[in-house]
């Protein structure tokens, strides 16, 4: 549900960062000019490319990196008490390098769905959906390319949950404690998560640049266009400049924040509704 909602800014997010790639002149503006553009030359539902993709990233990635999250956190709770910071940024390392490890085809096929009409046309692969994208990219470049960028896609993985569920947690528990008027609930959920993604967005957006860049290129006569993230990371801030880096900051943003949100508070419902349905009995949070 969540990425059904958000997913033209995962569109326009994708198309900003390839933006201006190679030191040419910048494609789109702003994130605004680049939505604009899209709906004026390739129509509104434009904006849903590489949805299946999307679609299947969710549920190979973050299906993955939540359940062993909520998993490995409850495991480490004693006595109603949440487990410590440190506790928390390893339990988040650990599920978002394999999450990312898992949904990397579903991610690569979501890069290239989502940029190739930005491309000339002699260069599109313009495939029919995920699982056509799957076939080709195993029949015409092998097996492990559904794997290209796996490092940085797993970097950026750890980032993204260290900053996301840490901070979730952290901010729902600061909350809690300071007043009587945030309470386990959906209005407590909502905060933690918007003060999540803003944290999030800040320190994993110069890794999602680089990782995007990687699953897009294409190799001509046997040579890649990038050598690997430090070139990626290199050229990016030669060429375009430093905060070049931060290229995309709002879509990835009002992907991340609503996503963020949505996510967070669907998967607190349906934790309650699973513990009454056990009959389990606990006060204390699953996050």
């Amino acid at each position: 549900m969540a990425t059904v909602i958000v997913q033209p800014m995962d569109l326009v997010k994708n198309r900003m960062q390839v933006s201006g790639e190679g030191g040419g002149a910048r494609a789109h503006k702003s994130s605004f000019h680049a939505f604009q553009n899209v709906l004026k030359t390739e129509g509104f539902l434009a904006l849903y490319n590489g949805l299946g993709a999307g679609l299947l990233r969710q549920v190979m990635y973050t299906g993955t990196r939540l359940g062993i999250y909520t998993s490995l956190f409850s495991r480490f709770s004693k006595d109603g008490k949440p487990p410590s910071f440190v506790q928390k940024m390893g339990i988040a390392a650990t599920a978002g390098s394999i999450g990312a490890f898992v949904g990397t085809p579903a991610e690569l096929c979501l890069i290239r769905m989502t940029t190739d009409r930005s491309l000339p046309l002699e260069e599109r692969r313009n495939y029919k959906n995920v699982f056509d994208a799957l076939y080709r990219v195993v029949k015409e470049e092998g097996v492990t390319t559904l794997w290209r960028g796996c490092g940085p896609t797993v970097g950026r993985a750890v980032v993204v949950n260290i900053a996301q569920l840490v901070s979730y947690s952290q901010c729902k528990e600061a909350l809690m404690k300071k007043t009587d008027f945030f309470k386990e609930g959906i209005l407590t959920h909502f905060v933690a998560s918007m003060i999540s993604a803003l944290v999030t967005t800040l320190a994993s957006l110069p890794v999602d640049i680089a990782k995007t860049r990687l699953q897009k290129m294409k190799i001509v006569n046997g040579v890649p266009e990038y050598k690997g993230l430090g070139d990626v990371v290199t050229r990016i801030v030669r060429q375009e400049g430093f905060f070049a880096l931060w290229k995309g900051f709002t879509p990835y943003y009002c992907r991340l924040g609503p996503h963020t949100v949505l996510t967070f508070i669907f998967l607190e419902q349906f934790l309650n509704f699973y513990k009454k349905s056990m009959g389990i009995q606990s006060k204390s949070s699953s996050l």
